[in-house]
């Protein structure tokens, strides 16, 4: 069963993100950014809603109320990265629009890509780190200051169930330079979108949000630390069983 609805998720999601696509290139032109945004969100909850529909996931969230409120108030997201999934449903759960920062090389990806180019996102050239984070900083600031959150997965890439990637401080180093809170984000999506699977299984993934960390008088690696404890310790937390390896090596140690 769960092959077959793996196989249905992935024709519906195919299906529906070509006329998509082609949509939103036609009428970017005439459309203000938050249109276009609106546009994109629109196909992401259609995903987020297919994926709880075919695939049998749902998610479970926690920490709503350590949000910014306000319409302008700003903050950078740094979130566990562990599958597609939560790509799709940050956007569809957050009460603010996003703005990602990714590596320039998605916007080939057919359709899906093209459309991507459309949006006010923060695309980068990891081979100019410089020019890179300087892109970044001049973005995230602008878009910031227009309500927008800006959103970055600190660990670079999609991470296996149970594994620790490296924590990178791009993301508080530019909420250091616009002044914006960090809010850490633990995600237990590999319980049913492992990395690179084509199976996905039904369940339930937790999203947890902490509290905003200031980022007034800090240092990039030591507020990087403190996001990453406690994203590691959350993620034990909702998802003991994937980290029980821990313990076994623990106490082969002693």
């Amino acid at each position: 069963m769960p092959l077959i609805r793996s196989i249905l998720h992935l024709l519906w999601m195919t299906l529906t993100v070509i006329p998509w696509a082609i949509a939103v290139m036609v009428a970017a032109p005439f459309l203000t950014s938050t249109q276009i945004y609106g546009m994109c969100a629109g196909w992401l909850r259609v995903a987020v809603s297919s994926g709880t529909f075919l695939l049998g996931i749902q998610n479970r969230v926690t920490g709503m109320e350590n949000l910014p409120t306000g319409e302008t108030s700003a903050c950078v997201l740094l979130v566990k990265h562990q599958s597609t999934w939560e790509t799709f449903s940050m956007v569809t759960l957050m009460p603010h629009p996003l703005a990602y920062v990714f590596k320039k090389e998605l916007l080939r990806v057919p359709f899906f890509g093209w459309a991507m180019a459309r949006m006010d996102m923060i695309h980068i050239d990891r081979s100019k780190r410089t020019e890179a984070f300087s892109k970044v900083v001049e973005q995230g600031r602008r878009l910031m200051s227009q309500g927008v959150w800006v959103i970055m997965f600190p660990e670079g890439t999609r991470i296996a169930r149970g594994q620790q990637g490296v924590y990178k401080s791009g993301g508080t180093r530019l909420a250091i330079e616009t002044g914006a809170p960090v809010i850490p984000v633990a995600v237990t999506s590999a319980k049913c979108w492992p990395r690179k699977a084509f199976i996905k299984r039904p369940g339930i993934v937790d999203i947890s949000i902490g509290k905003p960390i200031s980022s007034v008088g800090r240092k990039p690696d030591e507020l990087m630390r403190e996001v990453q404890d406690w994203i590691e310790a959350e993620m034990r937390r909702l998802d003991p069983d994937a980290y029980a390896h821990e313990d076994t090596s623990a106490r082969a140690m002693a």
